[in-house]
């Protein structure tokens, strides 16, 4: 049976922030030329959330708040797999782990061997639920992506190792925030690079989360409290 490339799939992105109070700096890559998704532009690390991500333990939950903020507007039991799907994803292409040292009580699942014998468990206490964005209608794919912000302290390995990392983004590099966009990039994640810049020296959860909301009625910017955006 084919796969319906409309269908709207949840996914999970990651935002690595480094030296936030002194020079801030973003960890960012370039897509592929023949990808089929935004191709050429300088994204953050992440992908949609796989079936088996649901059944993956976490050494550390994610914050209560978070947990909350991801649970409005959308099923309550997806937290905790976009939470597993934004570890898997920054380590799949950047090769990153975000967790913290112990064996697994299980053979792992294949996608998660690598991650396994690097002598780490999934943790998702340092993510930070900080902006939502679907994808327009009319696009060749379509995502109700979640974005993370994770400080670089948090990471558990060499911030400039970058060997691990698939090929589905090249040019890892950490770019200045003060420089991200001079880069070519969606239009959401410029969006979000300012709801970055306003976090930057903030180190809690967001008590609320802007939610652009993209659907075949209209567009909304909301915040996952219940309250439009002003303006």
């Amino acid at each position: 049976m084919s796969i319906d490339k409309s269908q709207i799939r949840n996914a999970a992105t990651v935002i690595v922030l480094r030296d936030r109070f002194d020079a801030p700096r973003i960890l960012m890559g370039q897509r592929g030329a023949k990808a089929v998704f935004m191709p050429n532009k300088f994204v953050f690390p992440g992908g949609a959330v796989d079936a088996g991500d649901a059944d993956i333990p976490l050494a550390s939950p994610l914050p209560d708040l978070c947990a909350t903020r991801l649970c409005e507007d959308a099923d309550a039991t997806l937290a905790h797999a976009i939470a597993v799907a934004a570890i898997r994803e920054l380590w799949e292409e950047t090769g990153l782990i975000l967790g913290t040292k112990g064996e697994w009580d299980r053979p792992p699942p294949a996608d998660w061997e690598t991650f396994a014998a690097t002598g780490h468990l999934p943790a998702a206490s340092a993510l930070q639920f900080s902006f939502r964005a679907l994808t327009p209608p009319g696009r060749p794919r379509r995502f109700d992506a979640r974005f993370f912000l994770v400080d670089a302290d948090d990471i558990a390995s060499d911030l400039d190792d970058f060997e691990a990392a698939s090929d589905e983004l090249s040019h890892l590099q950490w770019v200045p925030l003060s420089e991200a966009r001079s880069f070519d990039m969606p239009f959401i994640t410029e969006v979000v690079m300012a709801e970055v810049e306003a976090r930057a020296k903030d180190r809690t959860p967001p008590e609320s989360v802007p939610f652009f909301k993209n659907n075949d009625e209209e567009s909304l910017f909301l915040r996952l409290r219940g309250r439009p955006m002003n303006g």
